[in-house]
């Protein structure tokens, strides 16, 4: 950091203060800022959950303080600037989009504060608490504290249940062995909500279709005990309809495939497959195909999770937009029924089964190179009238490397693709077996494309791939995807001169790229519970596994002159890789988050190949990886390019990244995240990783794994701003880096900062 970047430092260092103080003039001289309360919460007896319970008499605090960020109340400072006689328009704007109106000492009603804590206690079995307050005043500003006080809370004796003989009590009785309460069970009115649902749950999983949680009520006996115990009875209320008692069976079900309102009165046919009907305009979709997402069959118990998850499987076909599952009384109730029946009718409103979609983009790389990306895609969503989905992709891309610094500025980058994808809504394979997927029906995929490349100056090549493999969601966080036969072939051809140069100087590269032909398994599984917003700290866990060529190998015939064995004339690739990806969420609130991450990932070449394919390979740096560096600029190890033009001492040259690339790659992340207003989120982070060789380059010194690999990382710290509009993210980060894997010192390096541009989140 240079005498400029200190005096702009310790200038923003003073505006900072100065704003932060400024707040005070503008309290009223009889008023004081409401800054917070805090609870003291001491008990008598050790409690397990007492953190928990903090946090939640700590949510009762009314009302909350005004927010602050970096030091700064910036939604109060926005409104007291808009009072001022001639407020402006700037200071209206920011009042409207993060003004906040003052919370004052005199807006805190402490003895209700009070009663509702003792509330919650009670509610939590904790009874005859002391609880006081006191108030702290000091410079305009003002706490509040709460020093609380309980006792040994009463505990759970005997769970019972009064009964009859109606066979509903039966199942009750029967539920009661999955019991959340457990004797020594601390009193809890959420607790007991939760076995009333739990009950209902199991209930409704029996059949009992109209019984609800409500009608269950718990009563508490302590007079049998001199200690805080209790004894727990449940019963049923006595005003429970009679049709609440009774479990229902399914009387018939119907399957409607092209479902519209538009079309509701149009004359259809009815299709009898498997004992259920499915009725159509026209043959829009085969019952045959149509029945394995059904898991409903007549004579069946009504239940629920069995039809949330044939709402799930029809969903997932991607055919259809909407799915709905009614129930309807077959037969009016009469007392004394001990058996009630249903109609269940699914309705299902298709897509458009032809779309054509077009996209245009503006690319923007990391390694310098701009231009416009055109992509045609056509889909057809019920092609064999079976749920299959037919996806063909024409794509056209050219691209410009500017500026950067180096000679390398001006090439060109011309880019034809063509892909296309075939996905069957089940396990195609030779034999036929149950694996047990309820939550949803496993896909068949079948991927071929075709890639065309000319980056000028370096070479051509042509590639062509071919997958055959399943996908499938074992449950709302668990995704599989299994390619037991993975095809790719690429051509290299029109190389340069300085190119190939570059392969004579590097034989590991130069075996990269005559591995022409890859074939082989891969595997990857994801545990996703990111999307679910209820949880406070979820988790995020991938790996992938890939191993290639040993089939290949037992058909191939004996090596040749050089030691390499082909297979159709073509010399194939033999390796196996397999990395992870943990990431980790702290949920500060709903709209902040300490994200952390961290990946590893390793690949080793044998038998036929003494370098994994460049393809295949590992690199660093970019928007996704280490952000303070340019997109393959880092590593391997401590491998610096030489370029004369980099006066700066850079390393992010981009015209030779080709060799950039490692077996290993190691790397972790951290990443605040806040809002700042609306759709405008912030991010302050940290990132830090490298690759490495496992085998000795002379081409590239330095680029083999060490002992000492740890002090090789590459390292940077920064910010972002990014533009949330549900779910859809334009992100901008600006990063430097703090260390260099070639360089022994830590040194923020501000004057060559990274600006990174993406579209989502960065992990």
């Amino acid at each position: 950091m240079n005498k400029r970047h200190i005096q702009l430092f310790f200038c923003f260092l003073a505006i900072f203060l100065g704003v932060s103080c400024s707040v005070n003039k503008y309290i009223p001289e009889d008023e004081a800022l409401y800054t917070g309360g805090e609870i003291d919460l001491e008990t008598e007896t050790k409690i397990k959950d007492k953190k928990e319970i903090e946090e939640e008499l700590n949510g009762l605090l009314r009302p909350e303080p005004n927010s602050k960020f970096l030091g700064v109340r910036w939604g109060l400072l926005s409104h007291y600037k808009s009072q001022k006689e001639n407020p402006g328009f700037i200071n209206r704007f920011f009042n409207k989009k993060i003004g906040e109106e003052p919370v004052y000492l005199s807006d805190v009603d402490v003895q209700k504060t009070e009663d509702l804590i003792n509330n919650r206690l009670e509610n939590r079995g904790f009874y005859k608490n002391s609880i006081t307050s006191e108030v702290n005043k000091k410079k305009k500003r003002a706490t509040a504290k709460y020093n609380v006080s309980v006792s040994e809370p009463y505990r759970l004796e005997t769970y019972t249940i009064e009964s009859d003989s109606m066979a509903i009590y039966d199942s009750i009785q029967t539920s009661l062995s999955e019991t959340l309460l457990d004797k020594k069970t601390r009193f809890d009115l959420d607790l007991l909500k939760d076995e009333r649902e739990r009950i209902d749950d199991y209930l409704k999983d029996k059949g009992y279709y109209n019984f609800n949680d409500d009608f269950l009520i718990f009563e508490a006996d302590t007079n049998q005990y001199e200690q805080k115990k209790f004894d727990l009875f449940l019963k049923m209320k006595d005003e429970v309809p009679g049709k609440s008692k009774i479990p229902y069976k399914l009387n018939s079900v119907e399957v409607y495939t092209d479902y519209s309102v538009n079309n509701d009165s149009l004359p259809k046919d009815t299709i009898h497959y498997n004992g259920i009907d499915y009725i159509q305009r026209t043959n829009f979709f085969k019952p045959k195909r149509l029945a394995p997402f059904v898991l409903f069959e007549k004579g069946q118990y009504y239940n629920p999770t069995r039809s949330k998850y044939t709402s799930n499987r029809l969903s997932k076909i991607g055919t259809y937009k909407y799915t709905t599952i009614r129930f309807e009384d077959a037969k009016p109730f009469q007392e004394g029924d001990s058996l009630g029946l249903l109609d269940a009718k699914i309705y299902l409103s298709p897509m458009n089964k032809h779309s054509l979609r077009a996209e245009v983009q503006a690319n923007s790389k990391s390694n310098n190179y701009v231009g416009p990306a055109l992509a045609l895609s056509y889909s057809n969503r019920n092609l064999f009238k079976g749920g299959e989905i037919f996806n063909t992709t024409i794509s056209f891309g050219y691209e410009k490397q500017i500026a950067g610094g180096t000679d390398d500025a001006g090439l060109t980058s011309t880019q034809l693709g063509f892909r296309t994808d075939l996905i069957f809504p089940r396990i195609l394979f030779p034999l036929k077996f149950d694996l047990g997927f309820d939550y949803e029906v496993p896909k068949t995929k079948i991927t071929v494309g075709v890639e065309y490349l000319n980056r000028e100056e370096f070479y051509t090549s042509t590639s062509f791939i071919t997958n055959f493999g399943y996908t499938w969601n074992a449950n709302r966080y668990v995704y599989h995807e299994l390619i037991p036969i993975g095809l790719n072939y690429s051509s290299l051809y029109n190389t340069s001169e300085e190119f190939d140069q570059l392969l004579i100087d590097n034989p590991f590269l130069e075996n990269s790229f005559e591995q022409k032909f890859i074939a082989g398994l891969s595997y990857n599984f994801v545990y996703n519970e990111i999307s679910n917003t209820k949880k406070r700290n979820p988790i995020y866990f991938s790996t992938n596994f890939k191993i290639a060529g040993n089939l290949l190998n037992l058909m191939a015939g004996k090596p040749d002159e050089e030691g390499k064995k082909k297979i159709f004339g073509l010399e194939y690739a033999q390796f196996v890789k397999t990395d992870v990806d943990f990431r980790y969420q702290y949920r500060i609130d709903s709209e902040q988050a300490l994200v952390a991450r961290i990946f590893g990932g390793i690949g080793y070449a044998y038998g036929n190949s003494i370098s994994m394919p460049y393809s295949e390979q590992y690199y660093a740096g970019g928007p996704f990886s280490v952000r303070a560096f340019r997109i393959r600029s880092l590593g391997p190890g401590t491998y610096r390019i030489d370029d004369d033009n980099n006066d700066d001492d850079d390393t992010d040259s981009s015209g030779s990244y080709l060799d950039q690339t490692g077996d290993i790659r190691l790397e972790a992340n951290l990443e605040y995240r806040f809002p700042i207003f609306s759709y405008v989120k912030g991010a302050l982070f940290a990132d830090a990783g490298n690759v490495w060789l496992l085998k000795e380059n002379p081409a590239i010194p330095g680029g083999e794994i060490s002992s000492g690999f740890l002090k090789e990382l590459g390292v940077g710290v920064g910010a972002g701003l990014r533009v949330d509009i549900q779910s859809f993210v334009i992100r901008f980060d600006l990063a430097a880096p703090i260390h260099k894997p070639y360089e022994k010192r830590y040194n923020f390096d501000l004057s060559h900062p990274i600006l990174n541009f993406a579209f989502g989140y960065p992990f």
